[in-house]
């Protein structure tokens, strides 16, 4: 069974549109595209060809391996779960989910070896009800009231986003260091207590009552930077500069 939602363009009419689409699906890891009664006939010729795969920016075997239906029936008659995307909730009872909220659900029943589909309507109206009354449940993207619309690939790489961003690892915050690693506390407080010494033989600290504030927030500030090691010896390298030229001038 497939391990990742299925994406299904109802009615497609940009063929710039699907080339998007492609790439967003490339983006977020989704591979399998089904196109219903998409406007252009199928296989595109050239120039239309061209303007799509320049639009999917390198996606072309998701487009390669693009599979066409004529009803949106025929599209989801081998899934066992489908979302609809869609604004409207309409009359009916309704599951309705958010695009982030749909992930785990699809998860749950992609490892419950169900194959699951998330279909989009075309770019003017959307999917029709027609087409919603074939889907379990909806899908729809908390936006600006004032101005939700969305482009049809904009559409796919929201809810594509939240599907890959739900597997990904990639910490929320990391320090890059390059080939250097993170400095030592050692590392720091050597640095620290040298800056200090040489601050008190340049008469740095004139007022003693105000000598403790101001050693915290030099050591704050440093703890702060997060150096890493070469960037601690760089600065050991600046304060040595400093220091013989204040020596040099005090010789002269």
């Amino acid at each position: 069974m497939t391990t990742q939602p299925v994406i299904i363009l109802v009615e497609p009419q940009l063929v710039e549109n699907i080339g998007m689409t492609a790439r967003a699906m490339m983006n977020c890891g989704l591979t399998e595209l089904r196109l219903v009664d998409p406007r252009d006939p199928w296989p595109l010729h050239d120039p239309l060809q061209e303007r799509m795969d320049a639009a999917s920016s390198g996606a072309d075997e998701i487009l390669k391996n693009a599979k066409i239906f004529d009803t949106v029936q025929a599209a989801i008659t081998d899934l066992n779960y489908v979302y609809a995307t869609t604004g409207r909730t309409h009359d009916m009872t309704n599951r309705i989910f958010t695009a982030r909220g749909a992930t785990p659900d699809m998860a749950q029943r992609i490892a419950a070896d169900q194959k699951v589909g998330v279909m989009f309507g075309r770019e003017r109206t959307g999917l029709v009800n027609e087409h919603i009354v074939l889907a379990n449940a909806k899908i729809t993207i908390p936006l600006n009231p004032e101005f939700a619309s969305l482009n049809l690939a904009q559409a796919v790489l929201l809810i594509g986003y939240e599907w890959y961003q739900s597997r990904d690892q990639t910490p929320g915050h990391q320090l890059y260091s390059s080939h250097s690693r993170p400095a030592t506390r050692e590392e720091y407080l050597f640095f620290y207590n040298r800056l200090e010494q040489e601050l008190d033989e340049a008469g740095f600290f004139v007022a003693a009552d105000m000598r403790p504030s101001m050693t915290r927030s030099l050591q704050n500030a440093l703890q702060r930077a997060e150096m890493t090691e070469q960037e601690i010896r760089t600065w050991h390298g600046v304060l040595s500069s400093l220091i013989g030229k204040r020596k040099k001038a005090g010789n002269a």
